[in-house]
């Protein structure tokens, strides 16, 4: 019976750790845009004139175990479930099937940098600062309306005679066309090459051209990020509004500690994120009493608030500018959007 019960507790222990296909979300730590990291400023800014601030603007981070990251026990995934501070997720909701550890980290990585340089041009735009910006085919998709007309690193010039200066721009003209032939002028190699290109229907109604766009910007001054193994795109907005006080007079925060999270595109477009509810569990714990959360996310914000954290959905950064100024300035801010279940 001994030897019984030592072979069943064995056995008990070794299924305990095997791995399961599950992924493990939990809070991470919060980094302030206005602070150092590891003695350097988290936003430094040459040619400008910049302005000391104070106060906090955290950008919130999620720790992922699993998946790329290394397997996930049976034990491990069921801790999980049962701590609210933490979500579980079949692997393949987070990671594509067959994505390596080099993969997982070149894409956040990549993610990363693009969330830097959008969070630039979203913060000039927003402050009315000129800079110069391109768009550059970085590939095709697959069954490409543009296939053998347009090729990685050509430059966007034009769109039926319109400058294109954003994806808007093209996207705009192509539903205007309704499935019509556009003219697209490029430049390659320093020629300017016309095609004209028939785009396809993507299944929701929506015409494109099938042609994957990076930005190409050119800023008036540098503006340089220093922050160590943190990847994503999810920062972007904390650091739109971070480069904002950075450069203007004033203190955007009035000194309170405010935190957020959320995608950002060149034109101010705030957009949704994974792990919000361990994001606003990192930034509570970190000592934020406000959370600036994309719109798109509200679903998962209701019901999941940490106590005495004030949540506020932002669509854009002119209303999350608004809202820290609001609070920075130490007015109520309990008339701000907030996430409902309606």
């Amino acid at each position: 019976m001994m030897v019984a019960g030592m072979a069943a507790l064995g056995l008990g222990i070794a299924a305990g750790t095997l791995p399961v296909p599950y992924v493990i979300e939990s809070p991470g730590p919060t980094f302030n845009t206005l602070g150092q990291n590891q003695g350097s400023p988290v936003i430094s800014v040459t040619g400008r004139e910049t302005y000391p601030a104070a106060g906090n603007l955290d950008l919130t981070t999620v720790y992922v175990d699993g998946g790329p990251n290394g397997p996930v026990s049976i034990l491990g995934a069921f801790s999980a479930w049962l701590d609210r501070s933490k979500a579980v997720y079949p692997v393949e909701m987070i990671y594509p099937t067959g994505t390596t550890k080099e993969e997982a980290q070149e894409q956040s990585s990549v993610a990363m940098t693009t969330s830097q340089e959008n969070a630039v041009a979203s913060a000039l735009n927003e402050l009315d600062i000129p800079f110069g910006q391109q768009l550059q085919a970085a590939g095709l998709s697959n069954d490409s309306a543009a296939a053998g007309k347009i090729e990685p690193g050509d430059i966007l010039k034009t769109i039926n005679g319109k400058e294109i200066t954003s994806l808007a721009v093209i996207q705009e003209e192509l539903a205007a066309g309704k499935g019509a032939p556009a003219t697209v002028v490029v430049e390659r190699g320093g020629q300017e090459v016309s095609q004209a290109i028939t785009p396809k229907d993507n299944g929701e109604g929506r015409f494109i051209l099938g042609v994957m766009l990076k930005y190409l910007f050119t800023f008036p001054f540098d503006v340089k990020i220093s922050l160590d193994k943190v990847g994503g795109p999810s920062a972007g907005l904390m650091f739109s509004l971070g480069i904002i006080d950075t450069v203007t007079p004033g203190d955007l925060t009035g000194g309170k500690h405010i935190a957020g999270t959320g995608t950002i595109t060149p034109d101010g477009t705030v957009g949704p994120i994974g792990g919000i509810g361990q994001k606003m569990q990192g930034a509570r714990s970190g000592g934020a009493t406000l959370f600036l959360a994309p719109a798109a996310n509200c679903g998962e914000v209701v019901g999941h608030v940490p106590d005495g954290l004030q949540v506020i959905k932002v669509g854009n950064l002119a209303e999350a500018r608004h809202a820290v100024e609001l609070a920075g300035s130490g007015q109520d801010t309990s008339g701000l959007p907030a996430c409902t279940t309606n």
